[in-house]
């Protein structure tokens, strides 16, 4: 079995934004010459997310509504997690809500994925360097 690693660096200039990562994630899968194996991609950091959904703008801001609504930024001081001098409590939240990491099947070389699908990362607290991994394993 063979396995391989990359990261891939995020500085966003929004404090939240979607970013669609399939084809940095499917050059990592033809970089490593795996043809059947698992594919992880993982959000490195506390405050952002990967996961897989469609690439359609109006479901991104729906994505973005739904998440202020379920855990708004400001005030601030809602959040216990800001006494400690942050002000990202949200970002936490949000990010337990959209999920760590995905995890997508390689077949005859390629990410194998269903209709629509595509692999975002999720930032909640940006504007800083960040970073995900994306591990292969497989032949």
């Amino acid at each position: 079995m063979k396995s391989y690693r990359k990261e891939l660096w995020f500085n966003t200039k929004e404090r939240v934004e979607l970013i669609n990562i399939t084809q940095e994630v499917e050059n990592a899968v033809k970089e490593s010459g795996i043809k059947e194996g698992l594919c992880l991609v993982n959000a490195m950091h506390i405050t952002a997310s990967v996961f897989i959904n469609d690439d359609e703008p109006g479901l991104h801001q729906d994505y973005k509504e739904w998440l202020e609504k379920l855990a708004p930024h400001e005030p601030i001081s809602r959040y216990r997690h800001n006494l400690t001098g942050e002000d990202n409590g949200d970002a936490h939240l949000k990010r337990q809500i959209m999920g760590r990491e995905v995890v997508v099947a390689i077949t005859d070389g390629k990410l194998d994925f269903g209709p629509w699908e595509q692999i975002f990362y999720g930032e909640f607290d940006g504007r800083r360097p960040k970073r995900v991994l994306i591990k292969i394993i497989g032949e």
